[in-house]
């Protein structure tokens, strides 16, 4: 398999700029498109590594930011924080610098939706 060279690697960036911005008027972007184009924007700047841009997006793309004059913490719940971690333990390793894997990591925040939700709306144990 060949790496992908400078030209090739702009233009998949712009198609995803494009489609992102074809994305903006609607009210949610889904995370695949958020995840893909956040990726490809976030590792062709110089110095970014691929593990320091997929922990950015995942939590950009988890846990977006709030309206204006908003504070960030009290606008997310346990079940946010807890996907979060979650994909950042078993989603962060599918990336590469030539394919963000996109489905496959949103497979894998998939996964832990449902976990995190089995885990906050679970009884806590009780010890005896």
């Amino acid at each position: 398999m060949r790496s992908m060279d400078k030209k090739e690697l702009r233009s998949l960036a712009v198609a995803y700029l494009v489609l992102g911005m074809m994305l903006v008027g609607q009210s949610t972007a889904s995370f695949e498109s958020c995840y893909g184009s956040c990726f490809i924007l976030c590792v062709i700047i110089p110095n970014n590594t691929v593990g320091s841009c997929t922990l950015e997006c995942l939590k950009d793309c988890i846990i977006p930011n709030p309206p204006l004059g908003q504070s960030n913490i009290q606008n997310h719940n346990q079940y946010d924080f807890c996907k979060l971690g979650c994909a950042s333990t078993l989603c962060s390793n599918f990336s590469t610098k030539q394919n963000p894997e996109v489905e496959k990591v949103s497979g894998c925040v998939d996964s832990c939706s449902g976990r995190c939700k089995i885990k906050i709306t679970s009884p806590p144990k009780k010890n005896l």
